[in-house]
């Protein structure tokens, strides 16, 4: 069951995901967009520049104008606007902009009947004392170990004691990386930074390990190309019948030495890793193993036909870093 020709809500539209979200929609010939954000002096702006919307509100002014009854009729909003600094120490800020926020949004989606889709993440799984399963009845169990993945698991708890996920889709985003991450900054995907140090220098630094089950590099994460993700959201929001809360990964863990090797091959560069101090800041929130399951998602009928770590990381070399950091474009 397709959405109407209503309009579509983006928040966070010009960050990364959200505006890889508004690419996609576009592709499906959806230009019917209302963009959310918070710009100000940022370089996001250049991620709206290829994508076809109808109009961009500013985040602060966007909840009146919602619960106002001032916008038009929508069919869905697609809430990836949030903090997604790993390293933010605000927690005010965060309960605010990741917490109430998303709280708000998701109540009116729910009263209004409108499709609700939003970011969690798999930061709320903490150090994986319980696994990476995304089963309803782990949700309460979950320990992140920063401010930010407890801000997803605060909304995430919320939506399963509300009843909300009967209603409503929460996405805890594994390791994403792709086009349209430049803004980001420290927060920029290994496979961005990598690729400039290797222009600089011919070398990539990873993290050492400071747990003997792990070599130097060998520290393992579920890395997934961002448009395998939009193509989940895509399906998701055309799929009413699916709701609650799921993983998007791969499936498949790898070694961060597997990511930097896959750099350097798709770059034609020798592999020299340098094995660097880990700042004592996260040590102690650090993740040292990620894995999705996918099969929930799988189960609900969704095709999982996802990109290998080195076709993303290939695609994403030639195509865009190597294009002078090229943005996604219809």
């Amino acid at each position: 069951m397709l959405l109407s020709k209503l309009m579509i809500i983006v928040t966070g539209g010009a960050g990364f995901i959200g505006s890889a979200v508004a690419w996609k929609l576009n592709i499906q010939g959806r230009e019917d967009l209302i963009i959310v954000d918070h710009l100000e002096t940022s370089e996001n702006w250049k991620n709206l520049v290829s994508i076809k919307y109808d109009r961009y509100i500013e985040k602060n002014h966007f909840l009146s104008q919602l619960l106002s009854g001032k916008l038009p009729k929508i069919d869905a909003i697609i809430h990836m606007g949030a903090c997604s600094a790993t390293t933010e120490q605000n927690m005010d800020y965060l309960m605010e902009n990741n917490v109430q926020y998303t709280q708000i949004l998701m109540e009116w989606c729910i009263q209004n009947k409108v499709r609700f889709i939003y970011a969690s993440s798999a930061a709320t799984y903490g150090n994986g004392e319980h696994g990476f399963n995304d089963d309803h009845a782990i949700i309460p169990r979950l320990k992140p170990i920063n401010r930010y993945g407890y801000s997803k698991q605060l909304v995430d708890e919320f939506a399963l004691k509300r009843g909300y996920l009967n209603h409503c889709v929460g996405l805890k985003f594994f390791n994403v990386y792709g086009p349209n991450e430049y803004h980001k900054g420290d927060m920029k995907s290994i496979i961005a930074k990598a690729y400039t140090q290797i222009k600089e220098s011919g070398n990539i630094k990873l993290f050492k390990s400071y747990k003997s089950q792990y070599p130097d590099g060998g520290q393992m994460r579920d890395f997934v190309y961002v448009k395998d993700c939009v193509d989940a959201i895509w399906w998701l929001l055309n799929t009413p019948s699916v709701n609650g809360i799921f993983n998007i990964g791969t499936g498949q863990s790898r070694t961060w030495n597997d990511l930097a090797a896959a750099v350097f091959n798709s770059m034609n560069y020798p592999i020299d890793i340098t094995y660097i101090d880990m700042p004592d800041s996260i040590k102690n929130q650090y993740q040292y193993y990620t894995e999705a399951s996918m099969q929930k998602l799988i189960d609900k009928g969704y095709p999982h036909n996802l990109t290998s770590l080195e076709a993303g990381v290939a695609d994403y070399v030639h195509h865009y870093l190597s294009q002078q950091f090229a943005h996604l474009s219809v």
